[in-house]
């Protein structure tokens, strides 16, 4: 107990202490090492102490924050800069037309008066609020769910908020996710990957993973808002006389402490279909990162685990990634196909319980990587891994943006933000059965921002392709976004009837962003995608442009900005859009999770 309070204290202590804990840890010169060997790898390669494994995977941003900030290597990897300005926040207005704000609320209003940005956390300091997820009631649509990596408390925990106004205000809590004992007899240091959903009464459920520091131990478990609560509270998921009073038990996904074993980007997802034979299950879908003693020593394949009872019991999770003619096995497993070098899992249900999930998939012979699918029909039992078709293949896809010295990864200058393709992929499903996946692509960079020293214009962009035979095969990828400037990190939806499909994602195409770094967000509605030539609408979804989040004004949070965004219908068929924002208060620049719902004449 005393070595796990001095863990707990050493995070939350860099957290709050910000430099003087960055500093400490440069002055003497070394790494606090995690327990579990493949978090301790993914620091060495983040740090350039080791080479990645030809074709791994990459763990998580929202690992990887805490992970190099409660370490000390992110001061022994680049210079910092100097500390954010210190601001009072308290009464603060937008300075963009928004009406003065109460507390740490806060608006931007366009111009026009046509758009607003509203603030969805409610945190007073200056903390990173990033990687979102957001879930619309579908018996009550004003009702919205949103969560985020949070570290307002240290790095990380995962904060959700709720609003019953249709996103106009919100609450937000940090639930009792980290008092979950891991199999080490520890609670989790941080908690990251948020991840909400509603079935079709109105429950709510929410994921989190767990990870302990300086032991192997993590996990990933659920917890339940009932209906009629709206997501203001969470308890446990086991029924029971005295539920909502009790934040114990909780559901449990999966639980390890063993050190050649990681966790990582959980999504889970309910059946809210009321014409589904598998109504109000639960779903989830995760990364599970192995050392192996053959091929190139790892893999990663995509797990899956289901809950039939509310969440209150999980079913023992499966790989469910598969092999594939289409896939080259690396990892030295007895299928020369098999498809284990994956991560970012999108979890989605059709109206008649076919499950699907799409991930990024790095098993192929040259450079280019791929998008893969498999799905589990509505008669099958998904937890039998023998129940799951696929993998198909989706696209190929181009990732081969340039490394970032600052961050060790790949990333879009003058942006430092991560960038990973693998984790930016989402798919959907309309009534008819009709597949969508969007996702973005290097495949037009330029020359320039490659190399040692890279400058922009990257011409990043982004892409979508479909499938109208339940995903045995695909179009042919066509392009969402203008030549000549970076757009990435897209999240989509389509609508029930397959007219509009829909995706939101950061955009560097307005004024000078190219080439100083500020970044909007756009929508594109693309009206009948499946049709030959399909009408495509962008519009400005951000008030104003965001600053770039450099070293220089915010060495901190620099380098992040999560994995996604993230964008959902309501029942009128508009966009409920949220992404992290650094348009700090009173000039500050710094992340904070922000909303937009797009009416009619602004899709």
């Amino acid at each position: 107990m005393v070595l796990h309070l001095g863990k707990l204290s050493l995070t939350v202590l860099i957290a709050a202490a910000g430099f003087a804990g960055v500093a400490q840890a440069q002055q003497a010169n070394q790494t606090v090492y995690p327990g579990n060997k493949i978090l301790a790898h993914a620091l060495d390669v983040e740090t350039g102490r080791a080479v990645a494994r030809p074709h791994e995977a990459h763990v998580s941003s929202g690992v990887m924050y805490p992970l190099l900030v409660s370490s000390g290597a992110r001061a022994q990897r680049a210079a910092l800069g100097s500390a954010p300005a210190t601001a009072a926040l308290a009464g603060s207005a937008s300075r963009e037309g928004g009406a003065p704000t109460r507390g740490c609320s806060n608006v931007f209003t366009s111009r026009d008066g046509e758009r607003q940005n509203i603030r969805v956390n409610q945190d007073c300091s200056l903390r990173r609020q990033a990687e979102e997820v957001i879930a619309v009631n579908p018996v009550d649509p004003q009702n919205l769910l949103a969560g985020q990596n949070d570290s307002r408390i240290g790095f990380n925990h995962c904060g959700y908020d709720f609003s019953n106004d249709g996103g106009k205000t919100w609450g937000d809590l940090l639930p009792p996710l980290w008092q979950f004992i891991l199999k080490d007899g520890h609670t989790g240091d941080f908690c990251s990957d948020p991840t909400v959903t509603f079935d079709s009464v109105g429950n709510a459920y929410i994921g989190g993973l767990l990870i302990d520091i300086t032991s192997p131990a993590n996990a990933l478990i659920a917890m339940k808002s009932n209906a009629g609560i709206n997501g203001a509270f969470y308890h446990s998921p086991v029924a029971g006389p005295f539920q909502t009073y009790l934040d114990s038990p909780v559901g449990v996904i999966t639980n390890d402490n063993d050190p050649n074993v990681a966790d990582d980007k959980p999504l889970i997802i309910a059946d809210s279909h009321l014409s589904s034979l598998k109504k109000n299950n639960v779903y989830a879908t995760y990364t599970r990162f192995a050392n192996t003693a053959f091929g190139v020593g790892g893999n990663s394949p995509i797990v899956f685990s289901q809950s039939v009872d509310g969440g209150a019991t999980w079913s023992t999770p499966v790989e469910i990634s598969g092999a594939s003619s289409n896939c080259v096995a690396f990892s030295g497993e007895a299928n020369p196909n098999a498809c284990d070098q994956d991560q970012g899992s999108d979890p989605f249900v059709g109206t008649d319980g076919t499950v699907y999930v799409t991930f990024g998939n790095s098993n192929t012979a040259g450079s280019t990587n791929q998008i893969l699918m498999v799905s589990c029909a509505p008669l099958a039992d998904c937890s039998n891994a023998a129940s799951w078709q696929g993998p198909f293949k989706v696209q190929d896809i181009t990732d081969t943006q340039p490394v970032c010295p600052s961050i060790g990864r790949q990333c879009l200058p003058p942006n430092t933000y991560r960038i990973d393709d693998s984790v930016e992929i989402s798919g959907s499903v309309d009534n008819a059965g009709r597949l969508y996946v969007v996702f973005a692509d290097f495949r037009n960079g330029k020359a320039n921002c490659m190399g040692a020293t890279p400058v922009p214009p990257c011409d990043d962009d982004v892409f979508y392709t479909f499938s109208t035979d339940h995903g045995v095969t695909w179009s042919a990828a066509r392009q969402l976004t203008p030549a000549g400037s970076a757009q990435w990190q897209p999240w989509s939806v389509v609508s029930p009837d397959g007219s509009k499909l829909y995706a939101a994602y950061y955009d560097r195409s307005y004024g000078n962003c190219e080439s100083t770094g500020c970044n909007d967000i756009t929508l594109a509605t693309i009206r009948n995608p499946t049709s030959a030539i399909p009408s495509i609408r962008h519009s400005r979804v951000t008030t104003g442009s965001m600053p770039n989040l450099t070293a220089a004004n915010n060495p901190v949070e620099a380098g992040f900005l999560g994995d996604y965004m993230w964008i959902t219908l309501d029942v009128w068929g508009q966009p409920n859009i949220v992404w992290a924002d650094t348009r700090g208060l009173n000039g500050s620049v710094e992340e904070d999770v922000y909303f937009a719902r797009m009416g009619e004449n602004q899709q």
